[in-house]
């Protein structure tokens, strides 16, 4: 066994320079192969490459316009490059020259199958990107039964939304739906959309009907709740309104300020106006960052008087002092001092009151595009729910 053990070892270090030999002379083949076919790709090719690397779009399309001229007679080189080159010119915003290269490739009698699909997909990006919704619609409908479908209705989910036709945004988002991402969040959001127009119409059986759909899809959607709140103030069910609103607490509390002046009203028309500003008051003090000074001090000075009202949003304020906070604080403050003390407090007031108006707003967590206005749909990522329900200094 010594003797066989010995002779197999011998063998192999015979063997070993051989197989070094084969590994050397393999790699020198594929390495030759390579640089062979590296020499076949036009220099135009790597020019294009470069220039999207530096972001130059234009210059790009250029370059790879000419190495379609140079590859004429290879058929998956020209299918590539023609559905690159069509996007590129679609990024440049140069939409006719993309339309017309993608239709062009649609005519070439190998872009079938899936090819087929997918120059018609990139197409009716081109259309979008033009302006012609319903062109890109119609095309993107054809394709919501072959390979393209997801991403059909991606597309198709964008131009609803876009042309605030939210029943179709449901039933596309629904067909999108899948265990990873149900959409069940925007789907509620489109259900609001259309329980406020039809607030705004006074249809209230329609408006209730979308809302328990919102809730249904999304039972954390306080929008519903704020919506609910305001059906049920307008039909004159004081309590009814009272509940949707104080529920928005369990759902998401940060929403509170943008329903407590609704809130007090409804308390109001109970005739329970201090009940409604105590629960405003200890809202404020349990949640801080809620915009309700404003109205808390409003309605104090209506029910309990200047002093009594100053001391509240005094006490407020200092539990949590801000910009906002400064300038109501300054406010209340004014009227006691000497008039030369009020010259520079005024000043002062003034100061501040510019800085709020050029830091301090709504903001959206996923893109940060600020605004005055608070928006349920950011106008500039097209996501939902992304606006800071309470003014921020930015």
């Amino acid at each position: 066994m010594e003797n066989a053990d010995i002779a197999l070892l011998l063998v192999l270090v015979v063997l070993l320079p051989v197989f070094f030999a084969m590994g050397w002379f393999a790699a020198r083949i594929d390495m030759k192969t390579v640089l062979k076919q590296a020499k076949t790709v036009p220099t135009g090719f790597y020019s294009g490459l470069d220039a999207l690397v530096d972001k130059n779009t234009g210059k790009a399309a250029r370059n790879l316009a000419e190495v379609i001229d140079q590859q004429r007679g290879n058929s998956q080189a020209t299918y590539d490059l023609h559905l690159i080159l069509g996007k590129l010119y679609r990024q440049c915003g140069e939409n006719d020259k993309a339309i017309a290269m993608h239709k062009a490739l649609l005519e070439s009698p190998d872009t079938v199958g899936e090819k087929r699909e997918r120059v018609l997909y990139e197409l009716g990006l081109n259309f979008k990107s033009a302006g012609l919704v319903d062109r890109a619609e119609q095309l993107f409908n054809g394709l919501k039964s072959g390979n393209m479908a997801k991403e059909a209705n991606q597309v198709l989910l964008s131009i609803y939304e876009q042309d605030r036709d939210w029943q179709q945004a449901v039933d596309t988002a629904q067909s999108l739906s899948h265990d990873e991402q149900t959409y069940q969040f925007e789907i509620s959001q489109f259900y609001c959309e259309m329980a406020q127009a039809a607030l705004f119409r006074n249809s209230f059986d329609e408006a209730r009907q979308y809302v328990q759909a919102a809730l249904a899809a999304n039972k954390k959607c306080t929008r519903a709740n704020m919506i609910l709140g305001d059906l049920e103030q307008k039909q004159g069910n004081a309590e009814a309104a009272i509940a949707a609103y104080t529920a928005i607490e369990k759902q998401n509390h940060a929403y509170l300020g943008m329903v407590g002046e609704k809130l007090y009203d409804a308390y109001q028309s109970l005739g329970r106006e201090r009940e409604g500003l105590d629960v405003l008051i200890g809202y404020a003090k349990t949640f801080p960052h809620l915009d309700l000074n404003g109205v808390i001090y409003e309605k104090s000075l209506l029910l309990h008087g200047e002093v009594a009202a100053n001391q509240i949003i005094g006490e407020l304020v200092r539990a949590k002092p801000d910009l906002n906070g400064v300038y109501r604080l300054l406010g209340v403050q004014i009227s006691g001092m000497s008039p030369e003390r009020k010259a520079d407090a005024d000043m002062i007031r003034g100061v501040v009151d510019r800085q709020i108006q050029k830091s301090v707003m709504y903001r959206c967590r996923y893109c940060h595009f600020k605004s005055k206005v608070f928006f349920w749909h950011c106008p500039a990522c097209n996501k939902w729910e992304t606006f800071t329900p309470n003014k921020i200094e930015v």
